[in-house]
């Protein structure tokens, strides 16, 4: 099979219907395997800092949020390297390597969680490195990108997103049932304090990893016209809807990672009586709902979808506070499934929007110049729709780190969760307004927002 395609053209229907939907689907298929173990060992420490304590580890509520949010923090981070290494490398030969460096921090994981002498400094290190899996979403979203054709992009990378989002909800089903099984480490170790095999938490992802390297070796595709300079790419730094998506894209996507890390940990420190076993169906709906979000804007325009959505985030937000206040377990389980559910939808809204935007902004440039420059346009919306996509996830992915930390600031300062939802129910409340502002007006506005409005991106 050759591993570098030249001459990639989705949007030829005949090309398409010919060979590009099998190959296409082949590396999708591939992309959500390495990506969904990106986001498992990426969301691994939410479930083992509600077991550090079981097992000898002597740290403060307000570190056991600080090791939660530390992969967060250095997941986004890595996904600006991440997202320009697919144009540089392949996204193929990226696969490989983003996949094969997580065998680190699951490594380092399994040894250091058996040695409650640790220093913390030391385990807040080992946590960071969890970190690595947090880079894959961008090369990941950014190398599926230019496999599909415009009218298909919503979907794709809805059921890209969602295969490596189920990641965290995987991670917290699977880790504590299997930290009760001898198998994983082959009878070889001990277990600590409730019979629980802490190491396994590393362990249990060294056979997944192999089997996904092994698939985009053999099985991926690097695409030659994906290859860009990172001068190119860097146009799309200035452009002022990369940002401003950028800050609608922490309120949904930085909502799905954040709430997700912090979910069994929350429950463990308000609701004591409940296991966090519970807390993998947070990121389960969340995850599922994500395809449904892109699906529904590729039908009725990303922005109506978003612009509704905060709306339902901002009042499910409202319905948590009021039932944790009161502690109602019930009530509030109910109220943060439908927070997931909706930061799911607004995922795949807002992620659907940047394409569409980098789109019709070079569509406008290229006005009157023939199918020639209407042609030119949607090659050079392609590559920045990549490099923005990546860009944007990797400030969206901030909010796997601002609340885990949000959370632990608020109960240290406060004792209570409360100053924090209330934070975050004021962003989403000037979510709404944004989305309203910059895409869905069509009255009073430059003629660049009233096209924007009017593509229904």
């Amino acid at each position: 099979m050759n591993r570098w395609i030249a001459n990639w053209n989705p949007e030829d229907k005949t090309f398409w219907n010919a060979t590009g939907k099998a190959i296409a689907l082949r590396n999708l298929i591939w992309s959500i395997v390495a990506e969904n173990l990106g986001f498992s060992i990426w969301a691994i420490w939410s479930i083992v800092a509600t077991k550090l304590p079981q097992a000898g580890f002597h740290y403060t509520t307000d570190q056991l949020f600080n090791l939660v949010a530390l992969p967060g923090l250095v997941g986004a981070l890595l996904r600006f390297p991440y997202t320009f290494a697919v144009t540089t490398f392949g996204g193929r030969n990226w696969t490989i390597f983003s996949a094969s460096v997580l065998f680190i921090p699951t490594i380092a994981l399994a040894y250091f969680v058996t040695q409650p002498d640790t220093p913390y400094w030391v385990m807040a290190s080992v946590a960071t490195l969890a970190g690595l899996g947090g880079g894959n979403f961008a090369s990941s979203m950014a190398n599926i990108s230019f496999f599909y054709p415009d009218r298909m992009k919503g979907w794709a990378l809805g059921l890209n997103a969602a295969g490596g989002n189920i990641g965290v909800s995987s991670v917290q089903l699977l880790t504590p049932i299997l930290l009760g099984v001898g198998l994983v480490n082959l009878y070889q170790a001990t277990p600590g304090p409730g019979g629980v095999y802490l190491l396994n938490a590393g362990l249990m992802w060294l056979l997944p990893l192999a089997i996904a390297v092994f698939g985009a070796i053999f099985f991926m595709n690097n695409l030659s016209n994906a290859k860009s300079s990172f001068k190119d790419q860097l146009a799309i730094i200035p452009r002022r809807h990369t940002w401003i998506m950028s800050f609608l894209y922490i309120g949904t996507f930085g909502s799905f990672i954040g709430y997700s890390a912090a979910f069994p940990l929350l429950i463990k420190t308000q609701f004591p009586a409940i296991t966090v076993g519970i807390a993998f169906l947070g990121p389960l709906v969340g995850s599922l709902s994500r395809p449904f979000g892109g699906l529904l804007a590729d039908k009725v325009g990303g922005a109506i979808v978003t612009f509704w959505n905060f709306l339902a985030m901002g009042a499910a937000t409202i319905g948590v506070l009021y039932f944790v206040n009161i502690k109602d377990f019930s009530g509030f389980l109910t109220m943060f499934l439908i927070l997931f559910v909706t930061a799911g939808i607004g995922n795949g809204s807002t992620y659907r929007m940047i394409p569409s935007i980098f789109r019709e902004e070079n569509f406008q440039k290229a006005k009157g110049a023939g199918e020639a420059g209407r042609a030119s346009a949607l090659k050079i919306a392609s590559i920045e729709s990549a490099a923005a996509l990546g860009f944007i996830g990797a400030i969206g992915a901030c909010g796997g780190y601002l609340i885990p930390r949000g959370f632990g600031a608020s109960i240290a300062a406060t004792g209570s969760t409360q100053l924090a939802f209330e934070g975050f129910l004021a962003y989403y409340v000037i979510c709404v307004a944004v989305t309203w502002w910059f895409y869905l007006r069509k009255s009073f506005v430059s003629s660049s927002t009233a096209n924007l409005a009017q593509a229904r991106v």
